[in-house]
């Protein structure tokens, strides 16, 4: 049977060619901050990525890894097990897993026992920036793209903050929330702007940037301005640019030169969406800051974290 052009035209703009945006599956090719370099220690943990679930543990000297948290043996799950040496063991029976993958021990094998040649999947996993990444994708691209940089995380002239978002929603509403600043009425209390207007609005590739302006609560410009973060009667409002980026998979706000919010999102299915919210407080525009010793703005900047909890956590 012969098709007509128009037929052929109408196929093709079939509605089999547009998804639901609340059943969009995330982009498995890129890096997804997944926990905070703090939560594994000694100790194995458990995370889910978009319904993968995988064990994250340290090595000896402090390297992380990223393997499927189930063991090949009976499917129990890795991160249940400890860390011993440069290995992970399983709670049930023992079997020892390395960081390839690879069985490396079960404890009642006889001697004249092979080991079994199961594997674990290993995923491509880094830290930087205070942050576990994994790239849950081809592992062959995992080089060819980077995570999100997060530079203010270790510079000494910024006050740091994270909370964690546990959201029983798709992350694609999230998202809309983040991009969308004119619910900021109903935070007032806390964040850091409030009547915000859209000026213009960019789109490229991967990447949309909502440029408006608005009025910031906060100057950080003085010593004592640093009050203002901790007493909501010293706030003055006063105009200031608020820039706010969807670069998939995450998103970044700044708003004018003192205050710069992370989110990395970690979706977890289709209706679960975990986050982390990064929030950064400049202390640029004390410029003898740069005079003191680094160990006592290390101090500063370590004693500090968390006080901005209230600025911007809508």
């Amino acid at each position: 049977m012969q098709t007509t052009q128009n037929e052929s035209f109408e196929s093709s703009q079939s509605p089999l060619h547009y998804q639901d945006l609340r059943q969009l599956s995330i982009n498995p090719n890129h890096w997804y901050g997944v926990a905070q370099s703090r939560d594994v220690n000694d100790k194995p943990i458990g995370i889910t990525l978009w319904q993968n679930q995988i064990v994250l543990y340290r090595t000896r000297n402090g390297q992380i890894q990223a393997l499927a948290d189930r063991c090949p043996h009976r499917f129990v799950k890795l991160s249940r097990g400890q860390v011993v040496g440069d290995e992970i063991e399983c709670a049930y029976h023992g079997w020892r897993i390395n960081a390839r993958g690879n069985c490396t021990a079960v404890p009642y094998l006889a001697e004249n026992q092979k080991l079994p040649s199961c594997q674990v999947y290993r995923y491509p996993v880094l830290e930087q920036d205070g942050f576990i990444w994994v790239f849950p994708g081809d592992p062959a691209l995992s080089s060819q793209i980077h995570p999100l940089s997060v530079p203010e995380w270790d510079h000494l002239n910024y006050i740091t903050t994270v909370a964690v978002i546990d959201c029983k929603a798709h992350y694609s509403f999230l998202i809309e929330n983040l991009m969308d600043m004119y619910h900021g009425h109903l935070h007032q209390d806390y964040q850091a702007w409030t009547d915000a207007k859209l000026e213009n609005l960019h789109e490229n590739g991967d990447r949309v940037d909502a440029h408006y302006q608005a009025q910031s609560y906060y100057r950080i410009n003085k010593i004592w301005s640093i009050s203002q973060l901790f007493f909501p009667q010293l706030r003055r409002l006063h105009p200031e640019p608020l820039t706010v980026s969807y670069i998939y998979p995450h998103w970044v706000a700044t708003l004018g030169t003192d205050f710069k919010i992370y989110c990395l999102f970690c979706p977890v299915n289709l209706m679960h969406t975990r986050a982390y919210l990064i929030h950064f407080t400049s202390l640029n525009a004390f410029h003898r800051l740069h005079k003191l010793p680094i160990a006592f703005r290390r101090f500063v900047k370590n004693s500090l974290f968390g006080s901005a909890q209230n600025c911007w956590m809508d």
